[in-house]
């Protein structure tokens, strides 16, 4: 059987090739499923999506009508995707459970250093052989207070490097997590958490009750010099609302690995055109802002175990098994934490 890829990554394909050899064909494609795309798959039984697909109601619909029966989705979120409407149509949907949570715990952290020590701008100076410190001065993050949202597998993993930097921890979830109680976390609210952090990192799904959980109100509750860092879902944050207080001359710096609007956007060269995102193209140019493009958990180690769960999914399918990652059919959905 052949499976058909979607928005496949140029360091992806050799790994998804070599992991479904002797098992099936794998047909990669580097376009991402949409409306347009989706009548390419038509002659397909599986098609593999990745984070930033559109599996709404129209692109399922016009997959079942092509023969589609199982979508496997190479990543835990699943936010993008309309199960309501794919278990009405009949469609499995699988997805990866988990993958090495270091991949984004250890960008996360990467993210709030490179804000901190201003190092985009200096490494920019340096090409052009200005040398001096003028605006780079960071400060110590030994003894700050770090705010964590989401203390699951992604969440642990950042408060382990966070006490090893020596902080004062913070934390907020649905339920404690011992070990980060272990490590000397204190769970609170989010208000007193976003008032009291001078670092704060988000490690929830997106969902309808965590949509924008970084509003306006909570950004003005913020100290003035925190570091805000989003290695999670773009749309946890109102983005309108964070430019309107980085235009007040807030905050000491803001690391995004994700946007709300990214579809359409992150994994493509866009360089050549005009983009039409206000909102994005006003962030971007905040010298204390730096965006990366959904880049977190691409690693060697957590790209093989995708890969290696979505043959297994694959392989559960055309087995008959329900597998643990099949999100539909299911009688009751839980996302995981990233």
């Amino acid at each position: 059987m052949e499976i058909l890829a979607f928005g496949v990554q140029a360091d992806e394909k050799p790994l998804l090739e070599a992991a479904f050899e002797g098992h099936h064909e794998v047909r990669c494609l580097d376009v991402f499923l949409n409306e347009d795309t989706a009548p390419i798959a038509a002659g397909y039984e599986i098609v593999s999506t990745s984070v930033n697909a559109d599996l709404g109601a129209r692109v399922l619909r016009t997959l079942a009508a092509g023969g589609t029966k199982l979508i496997a989705q190479r990543s835990t979120g699943f936010n993008n995707i309309d199960l309501g409407v794919a278990q009405q149509l009949g469609l499995t949907v699988a997805r990866v459970a988990h993958y090495s949570p270091y991949s984004v715990a250890e960008f996360a952290w990467t993210l709030a250093m490179a804000v901190n020590r201003r190092i985009v701008r200096a490494a920019t100076r340096t090409r052009d052989f200005d040398f001096r410190l003028d605006g780079l001065m960071g400060r110590d993050l030994h003894g700050s207070t770090v705010g964590v949202l989401g203390t699951g597998r992604i969440g642990e993993a950042f408060t382990r490097i966070a006490h090893g930097f020596g902080t004062r921890l913070l934390g907020w979830d649905i339920t404690e997590n011992p070990v980060c109680v272990a490590l000397g976390m204190t769970y609170t609210d989010k208000e007193r958490l976003f008032a009291e952090s001078d670092l704060i990192s988000l490690h929830v799904p997106l969902t309808p009750a965590t949509r924008h959980l970084v509003d306006g109100r909570a950004l003005k509750s913020m100290k003035d010099d925190a570091i805000l860092v989003n290695s999670s879902r773009g749309g946890l944050i109102d983005t309108d609302a964070l430019v309107g207080e980085l235009r007040a001359g807030r905050f000491t710096g803001v690391g995004l690995d994700v946007y709300e609007a990214e579809a359409g956007l992150f994994f493509q060269d866009r360089s050549l055109e005009v983009v039409e995102d206000d909102t994005l193209a006003r962030l971007v140019t905040f010298p204390n802002v730096v965006v990366t493009s959904h880049q977190a958990y691409y690693t060697e180690e957590a790209v093989a175990q995708i890969v290696a769960a979505t043959l297994q999914n694959v392989l559960d399918h055309t087995a008959g098994r329900r597998g643990e990652n099949v999100l539909v059919p299911a009688a009751v959905v839980q996302e995981g934490d990233d």
